[in-house]
């Protein structure tokens, strides 16, 4: 949008505290290469078209606002005189894109001094060499210490995210060893009952016997109830008791895997009318020996079930051989992460899921939004253990005014006013020396933001922090701006 060219006059703009300390020669020269004009309520320029000149406000109202979503917000409303914006970095030349950052309006008629981009560029580097360097320096090195700190946020996420899978991994591939340790022994075991079963003076009918009650002893296994720890002794005891009565000793020890077989009683009455009395113990402890074989290879079965999920949500959570851009379901993500950081939470924290499965997929970076849940996971976790480390993380998704909602809610002490409008900035952080980037609130709002024009804010009172991330269920295009 044009103004109305109005008279430059350099005394007017020398007293702008801009250009204050500008000899008369200096101000002639912005007079005759720049211009007033006069705005009338309404667009000045648009954020993201190219800026093609900076602006100084002699007199009026102006309203600064980012495009958040699908949503203007204003950023600052200022009637000061000399305040300036637009093409800012013009001095930068093409070394970074030369677009309006924001958007401008004026409420009232407003006039400001309009100088050319190029001109002014021609003016910085003329006039303020030194300041010029000095400010391509502060804002080439701010860039490339933020790009190089954020890679070092995500390889301290993924560190914290290597260190809980190897726990996870840990306890299962343990468990399976040493599961298989047990059961080569307990093979060997039934290979010498089975020999002595063979060697005593059975009939074919017998041993045929036998073989049918292991079968079903092996189905009645894979189909065992769960017992209550009341109900499981009080199962043993019987069991002990019918053992003793037919002279099968350490039935206290044959018992208790009994009853985690879901035999009992009549099932052991059942075997000792297909058998005859003399053969008795050496067929319950050959059934014992199935049993135990039957168990050990469902913790096998388990642990390694245990491992292939922990490695699907490994697959998951890095979306490995997925496409970046996509429709998911965030519920699958959410729980990618919280696996992959279950090391982390540890036993003091009680993590809650509160999901609304009725919630529609949406078209998302999949990728990047798991790194946005391991941001507000961590922060939510430090936050809780720097209270005690006891406390709860509650995870809730419902739908919010035609967006999907993912709320992450922490009863740690709180994020104080004072700090609250600084959280998402680059490089704060309250964590201690060492221990934070200062980067990864940052990081999620650009994510969140910028690349799925989706919101997020952050609501606080001490044992009640909510983070909530806002998505929008529709996209046009995805955008492909870098984070």
């Amino acid at each position: 949008m044009s103004g109305q060219i109005v008279a430059c006059s350099p005394q007017e703009i020398g007293s702008l505290f801009l250009f204050e300390k500008l000899s008369p020669e200096q101000l002639g020269r912005l007079c005759a290469q720049g211009r007033v004009e006069l705005f009338q309520p309404g667009p000045v320029y648009t954020e993201g078209d190219p800026a093609t000149c900076f602006f100084v406000m002699i007199e009026g109202t102006v309203v600064l606002s980012r495009r958040v979503g699908g949503d203007d917000v204003e950023v600052t409303r200022t009637s000061q005189r000399g305040v300036y914006a637009g093409a800012m970095q013009a001095y930068l030349g093409d070394r970074v894109p030369q677009v309006y950052t924001n958007s401008m309006r004026v409420t009232v008629p407003t006039r400001f001094f309009v100088l050319p981009a190029d001109l002014f560029a021609d003016v910085m580097r003329e006039w303020f060499p030194m300041a010029v360097h000095l400010l391509e320096g502060l804002f080439f090195g701010s860039k490339n210490t933020q790009a190089m700190i954020g890679q070092r946020e995500r390889l301290l996420a993924l560190g914290s995210l290597s260190a809980g899978l190897t726990h996870e991994l840990n306890n299962p591939a343990a468990a399976a060893v040493r599961a298989t340790a047990t059961l080569r022994e307990r093979v060997a075991k039934m290979r010498h009952k089975l020999g002595l079963i063979a060697e005593g003076p059975f009939s074919r009918e017998v041993l045929a016997s036998l073989v049918e009650i292991q079968e079903r002893t092996a189905e009645r296994v894979a189909k065992a109830p769960v017992l209550s720890p009341l109900e499981a002794a009080d199962r043993e005891d019987v069991l002990t008791d019918w053992l003793e009565d037919h002279g099968i000793g350490q039935g206290w020890q044959l018992a208790p895997t009994f009853v985690q077989a879901g035999l009992d009683v009549d099932w052991l009455e059942q075997v000792a009318a297909a058998v005859d009395a003399e053969i008795l113990p050496n067929a319950v402890g050959w059934l014992n020996y199935t049993i135990e074989t039957e168990l050990l290879m469902n913790e096998i079965e388990d642990s390694a079930t245990r491992i292939s999920h922990l490695v699907d949500a490994a697959k998951q959570y890095a979306q490995l051989d997925r496409a970046p851009y996509r429709v998911v379901d965030v519920h699958e993500l959410l729980d990618s992460t919280l696996l992959m950081l279950s090391g982390k939470t540890g036993p003091g924290i009680e993590v809650v899921k509160e999901y609304d499965r009725a919630l529609p997929p949406v078209p998302a970076y999949p990728a990047e939004l798991n790194q946005v849940w391991t941001n507000l996971v961590d922060n939510a976790v430090s936050a809780i253990k720097s209270a005690g480390g006891q406390g709860r993380l509650t995870v809730r998704t419902a739908l919010d005014h035609e967006r999907l909602l993912v709320e992450f809610r922490d009863t740690g002490p709180g994020v104080p006013p004072e700090i609250k409008d600084r959280i998402f900035d680059p490089f704060f952080t309250t964590k201690p020396v060492g221990e934070g980037t200062g980067l990864g609130l940052d990081i999620s709002w650009r994510i969140v933001v910028n690349k799925h024009h989706g919101t997020l804010r952050v609501e606080s009172v001490p044992g009640d922090t909510r983070f909530q991330v806002l998505l929008p269920l529709t996209a046009e295009t995805p955008d492909e701006e870098p984070v």
